[in-house]
């Protein structure tokens, strides 16, 4: 039975919606995702993260092949062509196939008349793309990144930039946290061997695993029964750091989608964990993990400027902020984040940061541990924000090893941009 819609249109609506109207991918797929099959979904997943990837790219090799764009209503035909752009460059799909689909896309979009446009533009890459892609080596555009955010990476690591913005523009691979509740990591590796799933061992973080192809959590031995969580390897070091205890009260402040809390409960089953977030949409998600995982964690909407709308006066033993962040170090797996920040956001993130860690400070109990963990690479937000705090509270001192916390940068073969800081509070 053939599909009633057409891909590759929804995947132009998609990025319209993302670069036009400003919202975050993982708020628009899901919505255009739920009337089309499964194995259209993940194609549709492919494209439309694809386009946002290769997007400076893709808009130059567009200027070259139009005198002029497609603007006003026809915008969203621009996104159709360099969907089909996209699909002839950096998929396997036939280009008889890829052209065909793309060009009755103008049809779906209620577009008719540019079918034949569009046809011509996506032929005459074919027949150029050579020459196109020797022009583009040396335009900024090979950069795949926002001129704003080039200059930054370029100021704050002069001799890593390049590394940086290569793992940026990479698919990301797919990690595994296992549940050591059930099972060791070498545990659940042969389980994964006897699925013909191919992976391999973190040799620091003991619950993490590396799938050597990304695949689909049905395939995952246990998932439904909590053997393993999809998390990347960086972000497995919050809880790690914190090292949670036993009948222990915990904060995981700013904790939606839930996978550091559920970490947090695999390595301390007692604790008596406070999982916070501001946006209660967000936290059905952190609800939905602890279901899967059967653990129990207190789940409160709240602000984490307000501890004391929510707190009840409560000290905690150990906090966890995993604090709202520029999300820079977790490009690969989000790359709209690119087209979506501003340079301003910087300054605004890092001031909102601060609040929050000035107001919930004070609920630490001394002799307490804090861990602050971004998913940022920029300074500003990580070991600058640490500094700033310890100048001001001389009763907070860093027991990590580190001057001012430590930043992992996002790898090819590694872990997410991440940074960390475990503060101790000590007697006044």
């Amino acid at each position: 039975m053939k599909n009633t819609y057409n891909l590759r249109s929804i995947a132009a609506v998609a990025i319209s919606q993302v670069i036009d109207g400003g919202q975050s991918l993982s708020t628009v797929l899901p919505e255009l995702q739920k009337n089309i099959n499964e194995k259209d979904k993940s194609l549709l997943q492919e494209i439309c993260f694809g386009v946002l990837r290769y997007l400076p790219k893709l808009e130059w090799f567009v200027a070259q092949l139009m005198e002029k764009p497609l603007t006003g209503k026809q915008r969203t035909l621009h996104y159709l062509i360099m969907v089909g752009i996209y699909q002839l460059l950096y998929t396997r799909i036939p280009p008889h196939a890829a052209l065909a689909e793309t060009v009755n896309g103008a049809v779906a979009l209620k577009r008719p008349q540019l079918k034949g446009l569009i046809n011509g533009v996506l032929r005459s890459f074919q027949r150029q793309q050579t020459q196109l892609e020797e022009r583009n080596i040396n335009n900024s555009s090979q950069y795949l990144h926002p001129s704003w955010l080039l200059k930054r990476l370029q100021n704050a690591y002069p001799d890593k930039w390049q590394t940086i913005i290569d793992a940026n523009n990479q698919r990301p691979p797919m990690w595994l946290r296992v549940n050591s509740q059930h099972h060791t990591a070498e545990q659940y590796q042969k389980y994964l061997e006897e699925n013909e799933i191919a992976s391999e061992l973190h040799p620091h973080h003991p619950c993490a695993i590396k799938l050597s192809e990304p695949t689909s959590v049905t395939r995952l031995p246990g998932f439904e029964e909590g053997w393993a969580t999809v998390q990347d390897v960086s972000a497995q070091g919050c809880a790690e750091l914190l090292e949670p205890q036993n009948h222990e009260t915990i904060l995981d402040l700013c904790a939606a989608p839930g996978g550091k809390t559920t970490h947090i409960l695999e390595l301390a089953p007692k604790a008596h964990v406070v999982a916070v977030d501001i946006d209660e949409h967000r936290l059905k998600r952190v609800k939905e993990n602890l279901q899967r995982l059967q653990q129990q964690a207190a789940v409160i909407q709240g602000d984490g400027t307000k501890p004391e709308e929510w707190a009840n006066g409560q000290l905690f033993d150990r906090i966890l902020l995993d604090a709202p962040c520029s999300a820079t170090g977790v490009i690969r797996r989000h790359p709209d984040i690119k087209w979506l920040r501003r340079d301003s956001d910087i300054n605004e993130l890092t001031e909102l940061q601060a609040k929050i860690l000035e107001s919930i400070w004070p609920y630490l109990k001394v002799g307490g541990t804090l861990v602050y963990a971004t998913c940022s690479i920029m300074p500003e937000e990580n070991s600058l924000q640490i500094k700033n705090f310890l100048a001001k509270h001389p009763e907070a001192s860093l027991n990590d090893g580190t001057t001012a916390g430590l930043q992992i940068l996002p790898s090819i073969t590694g872990g997410d941009g991440f940074f960390y800081a475990r503060l101790v509070k000590q007697e006044n």
